[in-house]
């Protein structure tokens, strides 16, 4: 989804920009849909606290809240994922939870990417950088191109996964109300 060049590091940590006016540029246009990246996806991230907490308790949220304080997205999407295989063990796995785990985790990447890029580190070409890498022993700088355009694509990807959740948790809820598991 978001374009990648690596780049071998040399002694000190550096950033080609040879058009810093270009490079301003995209950043005009990118930087406001960061805050809408950031916006939807602790929205997504809200939801996901809310499916487990129904799922652990439809009396109250408190048993789930408990559970979940302190814990990472990822932490959270892997709790979802054991508790939505426990349910499927006795019911049929709903359309909507196909891919849902590794949606939810791709934009939990993605979002980390955009949040910890260094937004002073942007090129002509749109590419920020946003991480050191080991590969083969060396080391790399990574940049990942975070144009408009780009953002744009991520925002969707995020309305779409959000969607997901919501279809899964409707189908989920009508297997339970259909009787079509038994949970004690």
């Amino acid at each position: 989804m978001l374009k990648r060049k690596v780049k071998e590091f040399i002694q000190h940590l550096g950033h080609d920009i040879e058009d810093e006016e270009a490079a301003e540029q995209y950043l005009d246009e990118s930087l406001p849909l960061v805050g809408l990246v950031v916006m939807y996806f602790n929205t997504l991230e809200k939801s996901v606290d809310s499916v487990i907490c129904e799922i652990i308790s439809d009396r109250s949220d408190e048993p789930g809240l408990i559970i979940l304080q302190g814990m990472h997205y990822s932490g959270k999407v892997d709790l979802l994922k054991r508790l939505s295989d426990a349910f499927h063990s006795c019911s049929t796995e709903p359309p909507a939870y196909r891919g849902l785990v590794e949606s939810l985790l791709e934009v939990g990447r993605l979002r980390n990417i955009v949040v910890h890029a260094d937004w002073q580190n942007t090129d002509e070409e749109g590419f920020t950088f946003a991480r050191i890498k080991m590969s083969d022993k060396i080391l790399q700088q990574e940049y990942a191109q975070l144009s408009a355009e780009a953002l744009e694509k991520l925002l969707g990807k995020i309305r779409d996964v959000h969607f997901q959740l919501s279809d899964y948790h409707e189908e989920r809820g009508n297997l339970l109300s259909y009787g079509k598991c038994h949970i004690e």
